[in-house]
């Protein structure tokens, strides 16, 4: 298993510091409910890496749930509805074929996460986490080219996960000194305060297994390279993805990384590794569309300049559906999402990264010249509405919305609304009939950006019965789904039902695993005052129920921190 850097991120203190707590947490001798399993052979007749003798699968779901939690509270995650569902276009079609190949058995499928985290750490990484979570940066989505480029990290990452290469790195380190153990642990502890001690702390308890260390990382990355190039091939990828990722890498190793590139120190290229994916990519030629896709990747021209022009009629362009991360596999694979279409988030990923003023008006100037490229454009609009320039947004959106080819109308699309929102919420004035429009063909989609930045819409425009009326039927098929919770509670309160606005808070912190801010809120939703709770007496039973349950998974989380 594949674990970030300690250095990673500008306030390494505050910016995702799981890396040694978790490798401290996998080093601790084996709790009750960890098990030895039988040898894992591949199915492709690759290399193993001997027997899994660590975590049951059980047990490594519940250590990357309580990873998570302290993720989805820190100050970097990110959750963009626009960036979220074009990573999904990518990770469906990879987790499919990683089924498909049986890389992830069902078992395996039904009890892992499979969720993909976003940092806004502008440094190039993507991290596999215990329990079948991925991280990925706003940096590594920055310097991408291509959607295979992309994908091919994310198939890399997901076969660290389908070998459970943790369970593997337990295996292999448990049986490491005591002093070493301890090392780790102070390590682990010190990296939530201070990086440079973290650092300290592991050099002396690493420097004697160093070496062994290091071949077993390598065993694990060519095996998740292989692995990986097959997922990605198999999805319907081009497999010249992660030659031309690695070529990126590469060249950054020698330009004397600079701390740019985390995944280098994590992920060390080797002329070994570089050698066998270039001479797999003829062998992948034949096999490479295998695995059942329901339509073909859609066929767009090259990127042109965008002209000046009106606003088009609403385009209905590629529709990007959120995965049910408990069913794999159900959910129709969409078409594969154009190099056109990467480009604007790729300019999406840089904008949202870099949060100075100067960067900004950099990107809206580029934006305005007339042969600005789509992706210039994008990164403009973007920018002039960070900057609260909401006319020069609206402007730039509705330009970019004029000139989109049919695999880029829906990003259009979405961000003609989302600076329409912003821009209604600072008090300008946006003309209500197209922007309806709009937002009536966002909340009948069944993308989840569009569902989420169309009930946003609705709130903004003061119709925030059609945002709740919506959002209630989405949540109940994704539950876990916090940014819905939370735009639901919005919407809630601006009818003035304090009572349901109140459980929806609660379940924002049930679905970021939070269950004791989720108690809180349940308590806080069953003190309101007569009058507000009778005014619907159904949603306070079903109050009391959610306060019982999450109270029980309280319970059972300290239970199983006990036996453990």
């Amino acid at each position: 298993m594949h674990f970030p850097s300690p250095t990673l991120g500008s306030t390494t203190a505050r910016r995702w510091p799981v890396a040694v707590f978790v490798a401290a947490l996998c080093l601790i001798a084996p709790p009750q409910g960890w098990a030895q399993s039988t040898p894992e052979v591949s199915p492709h007749g690759l290399p193993h890496l001997g027997d899994v003798e660590g975590m049951s699968i059980g047990a490594e779901r519940r250590l990357g749930d309580q990873i998570a939690r302290d993720i989805y509270r820190d100050p970097d995650y990110l959750d963009d509805v626009v960036l979220g569902d074009y990573l999904q276009s990518l990770w469906r079609p990879l987790l499919g074929a990683a089924r498909a190949r049986g890389d992830v058995p069902p078992e395996l499928a039904e009890r892992l996460a499979w969720e993909l985290m976003i940092s806004r750490d502008r440094r190039v990484n993507a991290f596999a986490l215990p329990g079948g979570y991925l991280g990925v940066h706003l940096g590594l989505l920055a310097v991408t080219e291509t959607p295979a480029e992309l994908a091919s990290v994310l198939a890399h990452e997901l076969s660290h996960i389908s070998q459970r290469h943790i369970a593997r790195l337990v295996s292999r380190q448990d049986r490491q000194a005591p002093w070493m153990l301890g090392a780790m642990i102070l390590a682990a502890l010190a990296a939530r305060n201070n990086s440079n001690l973290a650092g300290a702390a592991m050099a002396g308890g690493q420097a004697v297994a160093a070496q062994t260390q290091l071949n077993f990382s390598r065993d694990m990355e060519r095996e998740a390279d292989r692995v990986g190039f097959g997922v990605l091939t198999g999805a319907g990828f081009d497999g010249q993805g992660f030659v031309g990722m690695f070529d990126k890498l590469q060249q950054a190793a020698r330009l004397n990384d600079d701390g740019s590139f985390p995944y280098l120190r994590s992920h060390p290229l080797t002329s070994e590794r570089m050698a066998d994916m270039r001479n797999r990519l003829p062998m992948a030629t034949g096999a490479q569309n295998s695995v059942l896709r329901s339509t073909q990747a859609v066929q767009t021209p090259a990127a042109n300049p965008v002209p000046n022009g009106a606003v088009n009629g609403p385009g209905r362009g590629l529709v990007l559906e959120l995965r049910d991360a408990q069913r794999l596999g159900q959910v129709p694979l969409s078409a594969l999402p154009s190099p056109e279409l990467h480009l604007l988030m790729a300019a999406r990923a840089r904008v949202l990264a870099d949060s100075s003023s100067e960067r900004q008006r950099a990107w809206l100037q580029i934006g305005q010249m007339a042969s600005a490229s789509a992706a210039d454009v994008y990164a403009a609009a973007l920018a002039a509405q960070r900057l609260g320039q909401h006319a020069q947004a609206l402007g730039l959106a509705q330009r970019l919305r004029a000139a989109a080819t049919p695999s880029t109308q829906a990003a259009a699309d979405r961000l003609l609304l989302e600076v329409s929102v912003v821009a209604i919420r600072s008090g300008f004035t946006v003309p209500g009939e197209a922007l309806a429009l709009l937002r009536n063909q966002a909340l009948a989609s069944t993308s989840r950006a569009d569902v989420l930045l169309g009930a946003q819409a609705a709130v903004a425009m003061a119709v925030p019965r059609q945002a709740s009326e919506r959002l209630q039927t989405w949540v109940v098929a994704y539950p876990r789904d916090a940014l819905a919770w939370q735009t639901l509670s919005s919407a809630y309160l601006a009818q003035g039902q304090r009572l349901r606005a109140v459980r929806a808070e609660a379940e924002v912190r049930a679905a970021q695993l939070d269950f004791a801010g989720a108690a809180e809120r349940f308590k806080t939703a069953q003190g309101l005052s007569a009058s507000e709770r009778a005014m619907d007496p159904i949603e306070l039973a079903i109050v009391d129920t959610r306060r019982r349950e999450v109270e029980e998974q309280l319970r059972e989380s300290a239970r199983e921190a006990r036996e453990n």
